[in-house]
């Protein structure tokens, strides 16, 4: 079993954009990032960054409505304990939760804001 990544680390990086190919080709051209496309249902791909062999990040391609409005973005993902007591604080400390807390294939996650506005995600990774 693999060990839980530390409270409050940085564990995943993942650009979400309309253009997952061109984001694919741009990075991989710039900063000599190798990437890795897999299938992760019926339509769905992701593509994996990796560096120096390991897995840094990926792309999420923003197709459909729930994407309408929203600017390509990178989105930082940060390891908690609990998400749903993250999200609880967050509010307290005059955050927002913007996707509840969800089960995902590889943890539980949510999407908050800062007081100022600024995304990020919360994870527990499933271990």
């Amino acid at each position: 079993m693999a060990e839980q990544p530390v409270q409050g680390t940085f564990i995943w990086h993942e650009i979400n954009t309309p253009d997952a190919e061109g984001a694919r080709k741009f990075y991989t051209e710039l900063v000599g990032w190798e990437s890795n496309t897999m299938e992760m249902g019926p339509g769905q791909t992701y593509t994996m960054f990796q560096n120096g062999g390991s897995d840094v990040g990926g792309i999420v391609a923003m197709e459909g409505e729930q994407w309408k409005g929203v600017p390509p973005h990178w989105m930082i993902y940060i390891a908690v304990d609990d998400v749903d007591a993250a999200c609880e604080k967050a509010k307290q400390l005059g955050g927002a939760v913007r996707v509840e807390p969800m089960d995902i294939p590889v943890g539980r996650l949510a999407v908050l804001t800062d007081p100022a506005g600024a995304s990020f995600s919360v994870l527990k990774l499933k271990g």
